[in-house]
Formats: C-alpha cells, structure tokens, sequence
C-alpha cells in the first residue's frame, strides 16, 4: 500500500497496518485484501442490505456507457478543478462512489495522483480493480469513511451525496471537494419519454455549511445523441429505472437514436 495513504479500522478507528495479504489493527481486527486487489472495510453492521450499492447489471450498464466518452467532459470539468486548486506534485485524492472506476483512473492520469476509490458496491469494487492496479480501492461507506482523519488532499464527489462532516475530517486544511450534482435540464428529454408529466425543477448544489468555504461553481451544459444501446445503458444506470413504466420502457427500447442535453454544476469547497 502507497506510505501515503493511512487507513483506520472501520470497527475501532484504530490504524491499520498492512500485514501480509492483510489490514490489521492493534485490536486484531483483520481485512484481507481480496484476489482482485481491493479491501473490503465494510463492516456487516453498516450494510442496510445484503448487496448494497448498484447491481452488477447497473454497474456493466454503466462501464459500458461511461466508457463511449460521454461523460468525459463532465470528468474533465473534475480533474481541471483539482489542477486548479491544488498545487502538490502528486495530489492524494479520494474518489468517493466511485462504482467500476471510470472517473478514479481518469483522475488519476490527468492529475498524476495517487488516488484511492471508495464505494459501498462490492460488485462495483471489484469491477473497478481493472481499471488500474496502482489505485487502492475500498469497498467501504462514505459516511464513515476507513480513511485517517487530514489525510487526503483532494476528494471528489460524482453525482452522490454532500457529507460535509465525514469530507472534513478526512481533508487536510486547505483541501478541497470537487463535486458534481445535476442541473434542471440534465436529461430533460429522456424524463419527457419515462414521465408523463415533468415539473419544472430549480436544481442548485446544497449550501456548503461552516467547514468549507465555496471557492468555485459553475453550471455546464453539453448535447449527446445516443443510439439504442446507450440509451438502454443509461436508463439501467440511473434511478429513472425503477421508476418507468412498461409502456413507457418499450417506448424507450424502440428509439434508434436520441439527443440529450447534459446539464451539470461542477463546485470547488475548500476546507477552512
């Protein structure tokens, strides 16, 4: 494991060290690291099922989407915030969510980071080890994060939720948060096919509390056009999935092609 990165033990907080094939605190609390690579650090009573995060059918829905480059501009808006904002050589960055691992690996080239990726998805963790074995990945729960309290750089969010007491703790003074959540349009078109009504939304990130000080935030939209295959990728990706319609699904799996407006906020916290 990189020297860098200092994980806690996600039963006692106790540090972990690495021993062998394992991670093992002072308490004798042991976490092997798997064949695939990654170490699994959630414990059986922070699970709120027995399988939670996104299924390995979501999770190929989405290695197969994210890997067309569609969403590759939204991850350059992510790394050109890092190469903004933090001025190390080699920056120790946190991918939180990070499912199969696409975003992580870009970060990690584009920035020259050493990055670790965390997700509560086992199936996603797993998948993820592919994408490059030098990045430390976790199966673990971002509201209690297996990391050591100022021990990371930088942090990014995609798409999930904004934990600003557990980000804290683990940035170091000054670090930041680049952190990306949906605009009103994103994906207006596809609501229009699943919903029968769409209300008109007015999306904006969540104020940022006390602990960070909001440095940048910017609204960003692009066009994509879709063919069927991706269009059935990205609908078993997101939450619309489970909210459709069978009518409104076949609807959707007989469209040869769609255009799709990307909308997205891309914000930069720094911690005070």
């Amino acid at each position: 494991m990189n020297e860098r990165i200092r994980l806690i033990c996600p039963v006692c907080g106790s540090p972990l060290l690495s021993e062998d094939k394992s991670y093992v605190c002072s308490q004798r609390h042991r976490f092997d690291r798997a064949r695939q690579g990654y170490v699994n650090l959630l414990p059986v009573q922070s699970k709120h099922s027995l399988h939670p995060g996104d299924t390995k059918e979501m999770l190929l829905a989405r290695r197969r989407f994210l890997d067309s480059g569609l969403y590759e501009p939204v991850c350059r808006s992510v790394t050109e915030a890092f190469q903004t904002y933090l001025t190390e050589p080699c920056p120790l960055i946190a991918d939180i969510g990070c499912g199969e691992g696409y975003y992580t690996a870009l970060i990690k080239e584009i920035c020259g980071a050493d990055c670790i990726g965390v997700d509560i998805a086992k199936e996603g963790v797993r998948m993820a080890c592919s994408r490059d074995k030098a990045i430390l990945w976790l199966v673990a729960t971002a509201s209690r994060l297996p990391l050591a309290d100022a021990s990371l750089d930088g942090l990014s969010a995609m798409f999930s939720l904004f934990l600003p007491q557990e980000y804290a703790r683990v940035l170091k003074k000054g670090g930041c948060v680049a952190e990306v959540t949906v605009g009103s349009d994103h994906l207006s078109e596809l609501k229009e096919i699943i919903y029968e009504s769409v209300f008109e939304q007015h999306k904006h990130p969540s104020p940022c509390g006390p602990l960070f000080e909001e440095v940048m935030c910017q609204e960003q939209r692009y066009q994509i056009t879709l063919n069927r295959q991706q269009l059935q990728d990205l609908l078993l990706m997101t939450p619309h999935f489970w909210r459709i319609k069978e009518e409104r699904r076949e609807r959707l799996m007989q469209t040869e092609a769609l255009r799709l407006t990307v909308n997205y906020f891309i914000r930069v916290l720094t911690k005070k």
